[in-house]
């Protein structure tokens, strides 16, 4: 049980510590590819076709929304 932990715990810490020095559109293509991937894993799954292809398609899709909604931010902040 021990193991398990640990090797959840390296990798969590590992991504953290990698996503500190991110600019905001950068947090939220990350954030939108992961959102998608999980959406697009689970409603392969549902549906009976690939889960890994879901997340790849859905990881994709989130990633270009999630860029767009950055550069969107970036640009309204910029405006005040």
């Amino acid at each position: 049980m021990k193991k398990i932990g640990f090797l959840i715990a390296i990798p969590a810490i590992a991504l953290s510590v990698g996503c500190t020095n991110m600019t905001p559109t950068e947090q939220s293509t990350l954030s939108g590819a992961a959102i998608g991937a999980l959406g697009g894993a689970a409603i392969g799954g549902l549906t009976g076709g690939s889960a890994g292809a879901g997340a790849a398609i859905g990881g994709a899709a989130g990633a270009v929304v999630g860029n767009i909604y950055g550069r969107n931010q970036q640009k309204n902040q910029s405006r005040y």
